[in-house]
Order: structure tokens, then sequence, then C-alpha cells
């Protein structure tokens, strides 16, 4: 079980080293390629303005994926249940996933202008399509004689989804919200690059244009950790309702 960790760390360990030894001995200057002490010392003098933006990131990518998450819920059900709705809409969903999220940055901010509702809009934007997607094929999947063994027994529609559907197609629900968990840092940074006063993307650009790229790194390194701190939290979420039998094992 110890390989399943121990390897990835030893090959970054190894990674950080070389970069560190080659960035030594080739004199890269910082505003090309900054050494890893560099970017350690970045995160550490700098710790309290990254933290500052970080949570103003945090709060639009959760903002933005809590909203993804309950809209692909609800619109994933109603696709289930109209067979016509899903014909007439999914194929829409596919080609808005084609169409550059830059390119509507800035229409939201002009649709919304400059403060906070523009990200979260880009954070949706981004982690509504995996959630949607993963969920309606997770209710397709369903096995249709359960279905029909509980409409023989004069089951509701209701009774249906509680006892059944739901219960079998959350873990698609929760591997959509896993990939959406990663997403939403990176839409709410995106929407910050485009216009912002705060945050982790303004932080970024601002560094950016001093050259002082161990800070731009060190950004990076929040993104990072932010991504995985979410999805490390669906993960628990789901372990949780897996234990108190909400939902099925995968």
């Amino acid at each position: 079980m110890y390989k399943k960790w121990i390897y990835p760390i030893l090959s970054f360990v190894v990674l950080i080293i070389l970069w560190e030894i080659l960035t030594i001995l080739y004199q890269v200057p910082i505003y090309v390629l900054p050494r890893p002490s560099q970017i350690g010392a970045a995160l550490f003098t700098d710790w309290h303005n990254l933290f500052k933006h970080s949570l103003t990131t945090l709060l639009e990518a959760v903002i933005g994926l809590i909203l993804a998450a309950i809209l692909a819920f609800f619109i994933a059900i109603l696709m289930d249940l109209s067979k016509g709705l899903k014909l007439a809409f999914y194929p829409h969903l596919v080609v808005s996933q084609t169409i550059p999220v830059l390119v509507l940055g800035p229409i939201f901010t002009i649709w919304f202008g400059f403060g906070i509702t523009p990200k979260i809009m880009m954070v949706i934007l981004m982690c509504f399509f995996p959630i949607v997607v993963a969920f309606v094929d997770g209710l397709a999947q369903v096995d249709i004689k359960k279905i029909t063994l509980l409409e023989t027994y004069g089951a509701s529609k209701k009774q249906i989804y509680t006892t059944l559907k739901f219960p079998e197609a959350m873990p698609s629900f929760f591997s959509g919200l896993k990939i959406a968990a990663t997403y939403c840092v990176s839409g709410a940074i995106v929407g910050e690059w485009l216009s912002a006063s705060s945050g982790l993307g303004y932080y970024m650009i601002r560094a950016k244009n001093s050259f002082l790229l161990d800070k731009v790194f060190a950004s990076i390194i929040c993104i990072i950790l932010l991504s995985l701190a979410l999805n490390a939290i669906v993960s628990l979420i789901q372990k949780q309702l897996i234990k108190k039998r909400m939902i099925r094992r995968v």
C-alpha cells in the first residue's frame, strides 16, 4: 500500500532536486525560472498576502461549485424524466463546451460588472458540464428490471427516484463533482485574470507584470493545494454518504 505514495513522492523530490541544481549550474535568472528554494522563500515571506487572496479565490470557487452542482442535479433529473428534453438540450450542452471560456469572460464582466458575480459565473460554466453529464449517464444506467419491479408494486416516480435511482446514480454524480472540484479554482482564476481587485488570479497578474516569477509559482502552488483540498472534501462527503448507506458503493 505504501508503494502507492512512496514512488510519486520520491520522483517528485528527485525532480525538485534536479530543478534546483540545474538552475544554479546554469545561473537561470529568477524572472525566467525561479529555483524551488526561491519559490519556497516567496511562500514563506508573502504567506499573509497569499492567504488573503486564496480566501477570495476559494469563496468564488466554492459558491460557483455549489451552484453548478445544484443546477446540474435538477437539470439531469429533468432530462431523465423527459427523453424529449434530453434529446433537445443534451447536444447544446456538448456544443457549449466548445466555446472558449476566455471569450465569455469579458461578456460576463459587461453583464454582471466587476464584482464577484462574473467569477462565479465562470466557475459555474466550467463545473456544470462534467456534473450534469455524469449524473445523466448514471440515471440512465439504472437497471430497467429493478425499475419495472418497483412499478409493478405501484411505486410512484418519487419513490423510484428516492429508493433506487438516486442511490445508484449518486456515485456518477460524485465522479462528475470531483472533476468539477478540480476545475472550479481554475474557473475562478480565469475570472480574476479578466477583472478583479483581489484573488490569486489578480495576485498572479501583478507578480507577472513585476517579473516576480517566484511569487507566480508560489500562487500556482496555492491553486494546486486548493484544488486538491476541494477534491478531498468531495471524496470525504461521498465516503460519509456510503457509510450511512445513502448512496451505493461504486
